[in-house]
């Protein structure tokens, strides 16, 4: 539209370059006087040179006002010629102009040098395209309404009138009302580029109609919130009148009302001092409120919930230490760190009246029974068991509450929970505390810092509540599933780290406490099903795939539902209706045995319940193979057996590594060939093989990615292996990273990889000798039935690994390769293979 007015014009020739001064929020119309506020040094560069040549400058309004350095495409085509009248530098830097409009100019070119914009443009005059007494009406019409609005309105002053009386020319009568109309700045643009002035009057009649509107509804609104209030104001007036005259009469005096039951509330409480003053305080307020208003409302849920914090209430600790030991070993298998610390603690409670609760971590994979310790532990100790989950929360409110300037503000979580169970001194999990994150609310695990602090939570400080609540006496147990928590934060607790379930573990947990929960699930009597140990086995290795044991107990679940509706549909015959007595008998060897099961699952029949097997575990190779070696590997649901294969062919010396393999297992391929090429002589192979040969290590399965520095021996083994020729003893496994000189470097995750090996029929492995230590935590059953072997060298690796011994390159005998010596003792005889 500004091209359009700009086109249809009177112009006159083009202006000298001038600069340009970028406005914000507000249009500058010609005949305007009127003070900017100057603080850009874009804007203060121009007022500079605009003092500095005839005090001429060029005023453009911004498309957008959040803009601080604007460009050329953020500035209107249509803008203002105008001189500077005054200027003024203020102490803060900024500087006070005081402008005059002079005409309407149409910007042609931009200029952006000397740090600030300067542009073209040439001078638009007025258009008049209609009857000249079209354009006297119009804009008696315009200056009639504008009066109309100014009497209604309170922002305009009657001043305004006087000034307008004396403009005769209608373009400066459509200018003026504009410059004091309060509408948008589009509004105000649109008006400025409007060249025509008939067009520009019947616009500027919308805009003036349009604001008497808003006055209209602004005056409404005014009155009607005055009635509000005077409503209020009656209502109050009238019932503090009632409650007078009721009092006069002696009604409503036989019980007291809610003020002086919230009074007796308070002084009850058992607040400390502080927090007693405070709440007189508040009620004070209350007490001078109207009971209708607002405030009166805040102040009442305040004193609700300082009312309901346990100031003084204490749940009984229970020390019998024989005690707590029953219930907790109850309720959960093995966990025996866990125990000996709770079990410690409430030792020392004997000892000490007084004692701070203790912080501690729970660290575990998923489904170990993390939570349901927590409930165990406030059993055995007989405290109130709080749970509050922290999975997703990101607001800092949510741990401190939110402050009572904001409407609908409560206390955290941790004040409420504390008030729900009323008792100072609860047992409190924090659930999966390693999945909070943040974002611009806050950092909840800041938050927490004081909370887990033994030293700063006797003083914690909810938002809402505005006092110091001691937490010190509460029991605080976190969980996560990894220890990606904070360093603050970690530092603060306890950590004990609850690893996954080995399988005889699953096994005596589904019969003791699985199998019974189901079978009283589901309405079951122990008559009616029995599971066999070789069941659950096959149930733990080929249907559950897990650290914890909750997919077990829902297969578990699973078969006594598939049980349960063959029960009703009459496919099973329940035992006490067999015509065979369900009485105990005695075989001919004077054992008694029990009477069978209704129905009885096992490992034949499993699978008519379960469907077929889901996962499958590694096992050991049937023979001894070339360049085929078994690691042992680490997963978040225990170890597993992992294959290794080397292959040698002739080439030019490539490296070629498959199966998903990560950086530090990639890392680990090449230290292991760079062990290889420093001892080549030792090994028995040709110094140049790396110049001629072609090598190929591949770990299956393909499709699944593979990381970790543990399985550097093994490398190194495949790649002896394939280089010599000689076999690798199919019941070896093997772990350990390695380094350069052939050092063996020590692992994690042991326990998990011997069980696996185990598991998998192996009956040698070898470990770094570091890690010797770590046996202590396995299970006496899986290292007697394994030979293990701590080793510290790569060679010790070779000796036990390789089916014969490795002949060195100088001692080698012509014809060494026609003969087959014997394999090594311990060594399997089975057929080889080049693998």
């Amino acid at each position: 539209m500004a091209k359009h007015a700009a086109s249809s014009a009177a112009t006159s020739a083009t202006l000298d370059a001038l600069p340009v001064l970028p406005l914000r929020d507000v249009v500058v119309y010609p005949h305007m006087v009127i003070p900017l506020f100057v603080g850009r040094d874009k804007s203060m560069r121009a007022l500079e040179h605009a003092m500095e040549n005839e005090r001429q400058i060029l005023l453009v309004a911004q498309k957008s006002p959040d803009i601080d350095d604007p460009v050329v495409d953020d500035l209107h085509a249509i803008g203002t010629l105008a001189s500077v009248l005054q200027l003024l530098k203020l102490p803060d830097g900024t500087v006070k102009v005081l402008v005059e409009g002079q005409a309407r100019v149409d910007i042609e070119d931009y200029h952006d040098e000397s740090g600030m914009l300067s542009a073209r443009s040439r001078v638009i005059e007025p258009v008049y395209s209609g009857k000249e007494r079209e354009v006297d009406v119009v804009s008696r019409t315009l200056i009639s309404l504008f009066e109309q609005l100014v009497k209604q309105s309170r922002k305009l002053p009657p001043e305004v009138l006087t000034t307008l009386s004396g403009i005769e020319d209608p373009s400066r009568v459509a200018d003026s009302i504009a410059a004091h109309l309060s509408v948008r700045m589009a509004d105000k643009q649109k008006v400025l580029e409007t060249v025509d002035v008939g067009q520009r009057l019947e616009l500027l009649i919308g805009l003036v109609d349009g604001e008497m509107d808003l006055q209209q509804v602004e005056k409404r609104i005014r009155g009607r919130v005055k009635s509000q209030m005077e409503k209020s104001q009656r209502e109050y007036y009238l019932n503090e009148q009632m409650k007078a005259i009721q009092k006069e009469l002696g009604e409503g005096e036989d019980g007291p009302n809610e003020i002086e039951e919230l009074q007796k509330k308070i002084e009850s409480a058992g607040m400390p001092k502080v927090v007693l003053a405070k709440a007189r305080q508040e009620f004070g307020k209350l007490r001078q409120m109207s009971p209708m208003s607002a405030e009166a409302t805040v102040v009442r849920n305040y004193l609700d919930w300082l009312v309901g914090v346990p100031w003084k209430k204490r749940s009984k600790v229970r020390k019998d230490l024989a005690l707590a030991q029953e219930v907790l070993d109850a309720d959960h298998f093995g966990l025996e760190k866990v125990k000996d610390r709770i079990l410690e603690y409430l030792a020392v409670q004997q000892r000490v009246n007084t004692m701070k609760g203790p912080i501690l971590c729970l660290v575990g994979p998923p489904g170990v029974g993390k939570t349901s310790l927590g409930q165990s532990i406030a059993k055995a100790t007989n405290r109130k068991f709080i749970r509050m989950s922290l999975g997703g929360v990101r607001d800092e409110a949510e741990i401190r509450g939110h402050r009572r300037t904001y409407i609908g503000s409560m206390p955290g979580r941790i004040v409420q929970n504390i008030n729900k169970v009323g008792t100072r001194n609860p047992l409190f999990v924090l659930d999966e505390i390693d999945k909070m994150s943040m974002d611009f609310r806050g950092d909840p695990s800041s938050a927490l810092l004081e909370v887990l602090d033994p030293e700063q939570n006797h003083t914690f400080n909810d938002h809402y509540l505005e006092v110091d609540l001691d937490l010190s006496e509460v029991m605080w147990i976190a969980t996560a599933n990894s220890l990606n928590i904070p360093g603050p934060l970690l530092d603060r607790m306890e950590v004990i780290r609850i690893p996954g379930y080995t399988e005889d573990e699953k096994l005596a947990i589904a019969q003791r406490y699985l199998l019974p929960k189901q079978l009283k699930a589901n309405g079951l009597k122990p008559e009616e099903l029995s599971v066999g140990e070789d069941a659950i086995r096959d149930i733990v290795r080929y249907y559950t795939r897990e650290s914890g044991v909750r997919n077990l107990e829902r297969e578990i679940s699973k078969i006594c539902r598939k049980i349960v509706k063959q029960l009703t549909l009459g496919e099973i015959v329940p035992a006490k209706a067999k015509k065979s007595p369900a009485k105990a008998v005695k075989t001919a060897k004077s054992k008694t045995v029990k009477p069978a099961a209704a129905a009885h699952v096992d490992a034949d029949n499993l699978e008519r319940y379960l469907g077929v097997r889901r996962f499958d575990f590694g096992r050991k190779e049937q023979q001894n193979e070339v360049g085929l070696v078994t690691g042992l590997a680490w997963t978040q649901v225990g170890g597993e057996l992992l294959s290794i294969e080397a292959s040698v062919v002739a080439g030019k010396g490539r490296l070629v590594n498959t199966g998903q393999l990560g950086d530090v297992m990639k890392e680990s391929i090449q230290a292991a060939l760079s062990v290889v090429r420093t001892r080549v002589g030792p090994l028995g192979i040709e110094p140049d093989f790396h110049e001629k040969l072609d090598l190929h290590i591949h770990v299956p399965e393909g499709a699944t990615p593979k990381d970790g520095p543990s399985a550097g021996i093994t490398m190194c083994t495949a790649l002896v292996s394939a280089l010599t020729k000689i076999p690798v003893r199919s019941e070896v496994a093997m772990t350990g990273e390695i380094t350069l000189r052939g050092r063996v470097l020590p692992i994690g995750g042991l326990k998990e990889k011997l069980l696996a090996a185990h598991r998998g029929g192996i009956t040698t492995v070898i470990i770094p000798d570091d890690n010797r230590k770590d046996l202590a935590d396995i299970p006496a059953n899986i290292t007697d039935s394994l030979e293990i072997h701590p080793v510290r060298w790569i060679d010790e690796v070779l000796d036990i690994a390789l089916e014969r011994p490795l002949q060195p390159l100088a001692a080698k005998p012509v014809q060494a390769a026609a003969k087959t010596p014997k394999p090594r003792k311990g060594g399997s005889e089975a057929q080889t293979r080049t693998h």
